[in-house]
């Protein structure tokens, strides 16, 4: 990863926006799971300095968060690796969209350590079961028709690419 000049730097609301959505596309690539994802939103969210976001992301390759002033780091691509994708997140989220996206992962942690704690009654939970179906209901599910079509071709790979191993492995039994 490249050193992030002045990490001292407060950030900007646009930068955790951007933080975010680069870890929208970690979760959705499969590097982190969701409970990870909740964890280190609400790093972001509370991260006052541009060195608390490069530690968030230390682990993980590019994207990685933008800043204004800084030109982002590209690696040049492998010869053998396919054209990079467009970003998942669509263009024209409101602000709606962007406040639940963020903030849901977190209510969700908060809901259940709060009931795990005894504070409040089970009861609590309707809250993020509610604002997840307002939310799918208002925005739907995501990831439309094309990204299923791309995660059902990449499934049907890997089936193949599995059977032939197995069957590859047969074949140096019975030989």
């Amino acid at each position: 990863m490249t050193e992030v000049p002045s990490p001292q730097l407060r950030i900007s609301d646009q930068n955790r926006e951007s933080a975010l959505a680069a870890l929208g596309e970690h979760m959705s690539a499969g590097r982190i799971d969701i409970d990870e994802y909740g964890e280190r939103s609400a790093r972001i969210t509370a991260a006052k300095t541009r060195g608390e976001l490069v530690d968030i992301f230390a682990d993980l390759p590019a994207p990685h968060p933008q800043y204004e002033d800084v030109p982002q780091a590209v690696a040049p691509p492998p010869e053998a690796a396919p054209a990079p994708r467009p970003p998942s997140r669509p263009a024209g989220w409101n602000g709606g969209q962007r406040f639940v996206a963020a903030f849901l992962p977190l209510i969700w942690i908060a809901t259940i350590a709060l009931i795990a704690t005894g504070v409040v009654h089970g009861t609590l939970i309707l809250v993020p079961i509610g604002l997840s179906i307002f939310g799918r209901a208002m925005w739907g599910h995501g990831g439309g028709h094309h990204d299923r079509h791309e995660r059902h071709l990449r499934d049907r790979e890997r089936r193949r690419e599995l059977r032939d191993s197995y069957r590859d492995h047969r074949r140096g039994l019975d030989r």
